[in-house]
């Protein structure tokens, strides 16, 4: 059976169309619809519901060490208040998962992972952990929303201290108030458009919703769901695990080698991610209609090339786009996509579709 995150009954009051996500039952739309609620974000600001995501808290003098030998990008110079991305690789070189690390000390770091990947991921760091360092799965404890779009730092403004809103991407404030709410607020996000994910205790989540809600009506705040997310993730050209990224496609095929530190002389995964990549993860926009779904098949000429990942018509751009990996040989500017049996042309595009 399917967990409920702590804004369950918020999304059922604003008319969530709840769906099993990862283990959780969520809205992948409300009354709104997709189209609306992705305008939003573009336009205004959207809140989605993140509280599926896992998060874990990594203790102990031996933390950064473990980090860098676990991850495969490069956690020296890391301050506290900072946040950095990376995949963690099997032996293989394929992906267990792609995860966000916040640096809040030396020895402690928030490591907010993939919510169908919790139990596997945590099982993995655990057994790969050396010296001086603990691991807590603290994600049950935890909730957490995704305030993006343009508006959001004028939404943030009205309901937050002075100091409290961090001012750069990729940085976090630890110990932040929306009105007497206890927060972790971090300038992070899915959507292509800047943003906050904001961490808080389940107690105070509803509460949470609906300061942020309120603060957000003169600014046309709508909350948003699943379904918005992924349109909006994928016109901004990011990967999403079990499509882009899984154990059979290695981050430097997922086109993600600048966080994949090959001068670290020791992580999971670096012998075989050292040598040179098969394939490679491309744009394409139809240009025949239709729309090319995940596991469509891409062509060059009579040549199979590959699969497509992630397909949709974007909301934005007004065209069907997708995301396949390639041999990395593949140079062409033109693909066919079988779509229900029939070939339809594509243009081959540079990462990312939108920019705002």
């Amino acid at each position: 059976m399917e967990k409920r995150t702590a804004f369950y009954d918020k999304h059922t009051e604003a008319g969530g169309k709840m769906v099993p996500f990862a283990g959780y039952t969520l809205p992948v739309q409300y009354k709104t619809g997709i189209l609306k609620e992705h305008n939003a974000v573009r336009q205004q600001a959207g809140l989605f519901d993140v509280s599926h995501m896992g998060e874990f808290f990594l203790e102990g003098q031996d933390a950064f060490q473990n980090l860098n030998n676990i991850l495969t990008n490069d956690f020296t110079g890391l301050q506290p208040g900072q946040v950095r991305y990376s995949p963690m690789c099997y032996e293989n070189g394929g992906t267990v998962d792609d995860l966000l690390v916040y640096k809040i000390n030396d020895e402690k770091y928030l490591v907010v992972v993939n919510a169908a990947n919790r139990e596997k991921d945590f099982e993995w760091m655990q057994k790969r952990l050396t010296g001086d360092v603990s691991l807590r799965d603290d994600s049950d404890n935890v909730s957490q929303l995704a305030l993006q779009g343009p508006a959001a730092q004028g939404i943030l403004e009205k309901i937050v201290g002075e100091g409290s809103i961090p001012e750069r991407y990729y940085t976090f404030t630890e110990q932040a108030c929306i009105g007497d709410i206890p927060c972790l607020i971090s300038r992070t996000g899915y959507t292509g458009e800047d943003g906050f994910e904001i961490y808080t205790g389940n107690k105070h989540a509803e509460a949470l919703w609906d300061i942020l809600m309120e603060a957000g009506e003169e600014y046309g705040l709508i909350p948003c769901g699943l379904g918005a997310r992924d349109t909006l993730r994928l016109e901004a050209g990011m990967p999403l695990y079990g499509h882009e990224l899984s154990p059979e496609i290695t981050p430097r095929e997922a086109n993600l080698s600048i966080f994949v530190k090959l001068d670290k002389p020791v992580f999971t995964g670096r012998d075989v991610l050292a040598q040179d990549r098969k394939r490679k993860r491309i744009g394409i926009k139809l240009t025949g209609k239709g729309i090319a779904r995940e596991g469509a098949e891409v062509y060059s000429g009579e040549e199979k090339l590959g699969l497509v990942t992630s397909g949709t018509m974007s909301p934005s751009l007004g065209v069907a786009i997708a995301m396949a990996i390639v041999p990395v040989e593949f140079a062409g500017s033109e693909v066919e996509v079988d779509v229900r049996g029939k070939r339809i042309k594509a243009e081959v595009l540079k990462l990312p579709f939108y920019h705002k």
